[in-house]
């Protein structure tokens, strides 16, 4: 009886056609170099034939790679296809839980959740709502199935697709004597004036952090991006928040936003917000669904 190939290797195999080497075909799997030098070499004592062409210069495929690439294909499409129909056949193709982030699920989750009921009605969504960390480790424990974070930070081990970009601004109340100011604000400057700010674990702070250091002042700590909104609006001290939680605030000039003179920083105020989950590398059913809803929605932000 023939022994099928191993599927992650027939996924590497393809992924040095995409990505131009196997380096980074593992490491868009989440796999270290070794591993995958060996399941590659297990592969091709399997089959009898050499596929890929190791240097110094990096790894190409050779004339019969190609061939066994393209065949590669179909099968995991195939077991994609596989997969995805046990899936919906043991969840009834319904139940789906998430965690998300606070910016996430304050400000974007509800229009993805309504257009998804477009398309599922009979879907049964379990949402809850923490900081980045947590949405993590809930991902990692296998307490949900899908995650959606603001975090740079995601540990390996998870699958992570970007659905959305975001910034972080400076906001104050009209009545601040920064409101006046002609010219941009400092890091410095920033650095030395105490802030409203989130939680240890939030992906707010942890880009907040990033820009002024880790050694930030603290005006007040609190544990959501609401009532750090309310609590800039009523002058406690300024704030460092996401551009879509504040968006409503500043279109009405309860909050007025500070250009900052970030210089390098700048990136660091830039972020990507990211569906996670682990188990399969190609999401299925209702949770791809979802994910492909906050990807094409992303272009209103």
């Amino acid at each position: 009886m023939r022994q099928w190939p191993d599927l992650t290797a027939l996924e590497l195999l393809v992924g040095v056609a995409d990505h131009g080497s196997l380096s980074s075909a593992a490491r868009a799997l989440g796999m270290a170099q070794p591993n995958a030098s060996r399941s590659i070499a297990r592969l091709e004592r399997h089959l009898g034939v050499t596929l890929v062409i190791r240097s110094t210069a990096g790894s190409r495929l050779t004339p019969p790679g190609l061939l066994v690439v393209d065949w590669a294909r179909r099968v995991l499409d195939a077991a994609s296809t596989l997969l995805d129909g046990a899936e919906a056949l043991s969840a009834g193709n319904s139940a789906l839980t998430v965690a998300a982030s606070q910016t996430v699920g304050e400000h974007l989750l509800p229009l993805w959740l309504s257009r998804l009921r477009g398309q599922h009605p009979e879907a049964s969504v379990t949402v809850q709502i923490d900081n980045s960390a947590a949405v993590v480790a809930a991902v990692l424990g296998g307490q949900v199935d899908l995650g959606f974070i603001e975090d740079p930070n995601a540990p390996r081990g998870l699958h992570r697709w970007t659905v959305a970009r975001d910034e972080l601004v400076v906001v104050i109340d009209p009545g601040h004597p920064w409101a006046r100011r002609r010219r941009p604000l400092s890091l410095a400057e920033l650095a030395s004036t105490p802030l409203l700010v989130r939680e240890p674990g939030s992906g707010t702070r942890v880009a907040v952090e990033r820009v002024v250091g880790a050694d930030l002042r603290i005006a007040q700590e609190l544990h959501s991006n609401a009532a750090i909104r309310v609590s800039a609006q009523a002058g406690t001290a300024p704030a460092v928040l996401s551009r879509i939680a504040v968006a409503d605030a500043l279109a009405t000039g309860a909050l007025l936003q500070v250009p900052l003179d970030a210089g390098e920083a700048q990136s660091h105020l830039r972020r990507e917000l990211r569906a996670i989950w682990t188990g399969p590398r190609r999401l299925g059913g209702v949770a791809a669904d979802l994910v492909a809803i906050a990807r094409s929605a992303s272009g209103s932000y």
